[in-house]
């Protein structure tokens, strides 16, 4: 019954609701543009079911969360905190800008002041010299962006004058997680906070939808 199933010809509107699905997943951030457009492309050109079904087997339903993913970075959180001492306490930019990413370890106070320019703070491979970190961020007619990844446990206070504080992105943290404060005044600038997935996650979860289509790709050959 399910080969017979498999075989049987797709309509436009079927097509149109795998297409439709697909749209979805790249919102949530589950497939990047390269592979949606792959799959699109495969969409629209599929006869059956079973061309079709492949292409959406690996995505959960629209507005599923779940913590399997984070599960790995969770343990790992221990060798981050209270190891090394701080390389960096603080940064400054006027006319022009600083960036503070990578393997850095960001110390228990961290202060950022920009004045007509911008900065950035990536946290998401970074270290931390204690696991409660203040980072205070003071900008005039300028802004500075905070990036975090999803499961890290962070917390808002920041205070705008024709400007503000605001944090974008999916929460889901995880045990362990450093305690962050992002606290300071913006004049005419801002400061932002966006949780974004690793890059080292990336780059893994990449390679493991190459693996899939790969294997996919086998089992058709064996197929026909």
């Amino acid at each position: 019954m399910t080969s017979e199933r498999s075989e049987t010809r797709a309509s436009d509107a079927e097509r149109e609701r795998i297409a439709e699905r697909l749209r979805e997943a790249v919102a949530e951030g589950r497939l990047d543009m390269e592979e949606f457009d792959e799959r699109l492309d495969a969409t629209f050109k599929a006869r059956t079911h079973g061309e079709l079904a492949p292409l959406v087997s690996d995505l959960p339903a629209p507005g599923t969360t779940t913590d399997v993913a984070l599960a790995p970075e969770s343990g790992r959180w221990a060798d981050r905190i209270g190891r090394e001492p701080a390389t960096s306490k603080g940064a400054f930019a006027f006319w022009g800008g600083f960036g503070r990413k990578g393997t850095w370890t960001v110390g228990r106070k961290f202060t950022a002041v920009v004045f007509q320019a911008g900065g950035e703070i990536d946290l998401r491979e970074a270290r931390f010299e204690d696991r409660d970190v203040v980072i205070r961020c003071f900008t005039i007619m300028g802004g500075v962006h905070v990036t975090v990844p999803p499961d890290m446990e962070v917390e808002v206070r920041g205070f705008g004058l024709m400007g503000g504080f605001g944090e974008v992105g999916e929460r889901q943290v995880s045990p362990g997680s450093p305690r962050v404060i992002i606290t300071g005044f913006a004049l005419m600038g801002g400061v932002g906070v966006e949780r974004k997935v690793r890059e080292s996650e990336k780059r893994r979860l990449k390679e493991e939808r190459k693996r899939q289509r790969l294997e996919k790709k086998a089992d058709r050959k064996e197929l026909d």
